[in-house]
């Protein structure tokens, strides 16, 4: 990189992934591939799966909405639960279980990954009507185990 980058929401390319559209806000290319940024609107039935990344670290910006995070176990029940507000800034380090999931009608987030190149699992996975996290070949390719379901929708 030989010069800082500036975006506002709305200036990065927006793609589907599963029934979700994200704007991707900063690519891993055009950070010679030490980060990827994406920005998100989640509702509640859109909760990934308890997972973990091989070889990525994960962070959010909560910029509205109320998200719940679980952390640390390999199983939903066993997880240390927070709840994050607008502003709240949570860390997610390689190899550590997580999964999250908007606790009002809908939430915005910043997820920035470092290294980027794993935004190319989110674009390849791609538009799909319903999830399907467990039929993708591409999530061994790109680090990801799945350790549980993914939490039940919660009632915003």
């Amino acid at each position: 990189m030989s010069s800082a980058l500036v975006r506002n929401p709305g200036d990065g390319n927006n793609f589907r992934y599963y029934d979700n559209e994200i704007e991707q806000v900063v690519t891993s290319a055009e950070t010679g591939g030490l980060i990827t940024v994406s920005r998100a609107v989640v509702r509640p039935g859109q909760a990934p799966p308890l997972h973990t990344h091989a070889r990525e670290d994960e962070s959010w910006i909560i910029l509205s909405g109320r998200v719940r995070f679980w952390t640390g176990s390999t199983s939903l029940d066993e997880c240390d639960v927070h709840e994050a507000e607008p502003g709240a800034f949570v860390f997610g380090p390689r190899s550590v279980p997580h999964t999250y999931q908007a606790i009002t009608s809908t939430a915005e987030l910043l997820c920035v990954i470092n290294p980027g190149a794993i935004e190319g699992f989110f674009h390849e996975a791609g538009a799909a009507d319903t999830r399907s996290d467990t039929a993708h070949s591409l999530l061994e390719e790109y680090g990801f185990v799945i350790h549980d379901n993914p939490p039940p929708a919660a009632q915003a």
